[in-house]
């Protein structure tokens, strides 16, 4: 059965993550991870060149499991050449071990005007079929309202979460799904704010407590886990396509997935979307110190 998850491969190549406590995955336990992954009904990973080695170590999961490959999203370093795109885009291909790639993802909006005579390039490259989509990863909803008339742009990545939530985001993503436009969230665990203790002395932490105190207080009352809570909230919108997750473990992917496929009430929802949080800085974990 085909999974509305998508596996973040962040934590291949980098130590990611505010309670990531394993460090950089081992190149055994990606294997071990990826396998998991398609038989749970993953097929899609999302990447990036500046994710250490990951590009390498799925490339090498391909070469050696050739009837498995996966569906890839990557992203442009914030900084390329635009005559050289095309060369970057098949080594890109090489290094993976596929014949294109799902997604090729702009690392933020101001790099994708930044970079916008690139645009006819890539649009070769879709022609050609190297390429099926053009996304771009943004943060704010200034940036959703930009790319709602921005007809170049398949494919919008955001955050989403218990807190950056249908409060936060909710007319934006209507609005962008009336445009056709495929949307995938990050962050469903705020970087793992939310398994941090209610008590622990980071600011963040600190500054959203009564909001995790609800949180935990749902979770209490439905007998589940924050995990659980989570995943399901970010599963259950329909206006949200896919979901991207990063594990450190195999243990952890388990997890997930299983998390995921809770069933959340309505009522639950609707209470999760009414937490209205003011300061939505203490939502972008780019902005944390």
């Amino acid at each position: 059965m085909k999974s509305k998850l998508i596996l973040g491969t962040a934590q291949f190549g980098l130590n990611y993550g505010i309670n990531n406590n394993i460090g950089k995955v081992s190149a055994e336990d990606c294997n071990r991870i990826l396998f998991k992954a398609l038989k749970s009904g993953i097929n899609t990973l999302d990447t990036a060149e500046v994710y250490g080695n990951a590009h390498q170590l799925i490339g090498n999961f391909h070469k050696k499991n050739d009837d498995s490959n996966f569906k890839i999203i990557t992203k442009f370093p914030k900084k390329f050449k635009i005559n050289l795109i095309e060369n970057k885009v098949i080594d890109y291909l090489n290094i993976l071990n596929v014949k294109n790639l799902e997604i090729l993802m702009f690392h933020s909006l101001e790099s994708f005007y930044n970079n916008s005579n690139s645009i006819d390039s890539i649009l070769n490259l879709k022609s050609k079929g190297l390429i099926n989509n053009i996304g771009v990863s943004v943060y704010t909803n200034k940036e959703l309202k930009l790319l709602l008339n921005e007809n170049l742009i398949d494919v919008i990545q955001l955050p989403f979460n218990l807190l950056d939530n249908i409060s936060v985001r909710g007319k934006l993503l209507k609005k962008l799904k009336q445009k056709g436009k495929i949307i995938h969230t990050r962050s469903s665990f705020l970087q793992g704010l939310f398994f941090k203790n209610i008590d622990d002395k980071n600011l963040i932490v600190k500054k959203l407590k009564k909001s995790l105190l609800e949180l935990n207080q749902i979770t209490n009352d439905l007998k589940c886990s924050m995990e659980e809570l989570a995943l399901s909230y970010c599963v259950c919108q329909k206006e949200i396509d896919n979901v991207i997750i990063g594990v450190e473990s195999l243990s952890q992917l388990k997890s997930n997935v299983k998390a995921s496929n809770f069933k959340i009430r309505k009522s639950v929802v609707e209470k999760i979307n009414n937490i209205n949080i003011k300061n939505l800085n203490l939502l972008n974990p780019s902005l944390w110190n």
